[in-house]
């Protein structure tokens, strides 16, 4: 994920993105902040946990040379059952690497469905919590 790792304090994420602090923050059980960039952070206990990727704005990012940011979704969820080992739907029909803690979930813009990675530690993935209930989803674009 760059330079983020799981485990980093809010802090620590703000000064490896080179900003001072998030745009906005949220609290909650599973707090979270926005970032300039498109990017959400999500903290367990004050550690990271999550970092979603918004599928216009987002950054790009790679996995075997397929972008998983702003692909097609049809194209996206066969990349990832062609090249998983362990993959997972989630009951909103995105799919899962678990072994590499890649979520793939969907963002409407316009009449198409992009691709919008999230990046998630295992604990999260396995969690019902996380799956059924954690709001993760973008808005439309």
């Amino acid at each position: 994920m760059g330079p983020l790792q799981f485990g980093m304090s809010p802090v620590e994420v703000a000064r490896a993105l080179g900003v001072p602090e998030p745009q906005e923050r949220v609290g909650g059980p599973y707090a979270q902040e926005a970032f300039p960039g498109a990017l959400k952070t999500f903290y367990d206990a004050g550690m990271l946990a999550c970092v979603a990727l918004d599928a216009v704005a987002g950054p790009q990012v790679f996995l075997s040379g397929f972008p998983l940011t702003r692909s097609d979704l049809e194209q996206g969820q066969q990349f990832l059952l062609e090249h998983g080992n362990y993959v997972l739907y989630t009951p909103d029909d995105s799919l899962s690497l678990t072994d590499l803690g890649v979520l793939l979930r969907s963002q409407r813009v316009g009449a198409a469905r992009l691709t919008r990675p999230l990046f998630v530690k295992e604990e999260w993935l396995e969690s019902e919590y996380f799956r059924d209930r954690l709001p993760l989803e973008a808005g439309t674009g």
